[in-house]
Parts: C-alpha cells; structure tokens; sequence
C-alpha cells in the first residue's frame, strides 16, 4: 500500500467544485479545503507509486479549475 498527500492549487472560485470532485475519486481518503500557499489537500492510497501518479495526473489533476498539484509521498521511518 502507498499514500500521498497531494497539495492542490485552483483557479479563483474553483476550490469547492475541484474538492467535490477529487473526494470522487477511488482512493481518495479526504479533500479538504484549506489557507495558505494550497487550496486543497489530498490524501489518496493506492497499491503502488504508480497507481498514486496515476491518480494525480490522470484524474487529479484533469480536473478543472486545476492549475498545480505537488505530491508528497508518505515514508516509513525507522
């Protein structure tokens, strides 16, 4: 199993629209809206990184009103 988070930029009025539409996704575990330098943060699973930047490009991110998305991969520390 792998997560991410993913941090969300959208086109001004867009958030609530694009947030709807990613907690659509199979594997997303939250959207949610917040302040700050992103719009919007994901947490999505999937079996693999793979299947995460499958996720992000091809669903995520071809939402609109989408303008940027950074992924951050979850580690297991020691």
């Amino acid at each position: 199993m792998a997560a991410a988070y993913v941090l969300v930029n959208a086109a001004p009025g867009r958030t609530g629209d694009a947030r709807h539409q990613m907690r659509e996704i199979p594997g997303v575990k939250s959207a949610e809206a917040v302040t700050g330098a992103y719009d919007i943060i994901v947490h999505i699973e999937g079996l693999d990184i793979s299947e995460l930047g499958n996720k992000v490009v091809s669903q995520i991110q071809s939402i609109e009103g989408v303008t940027q998305t950074m992924t951050c991969v979850v580690v297991e520390l020691p």
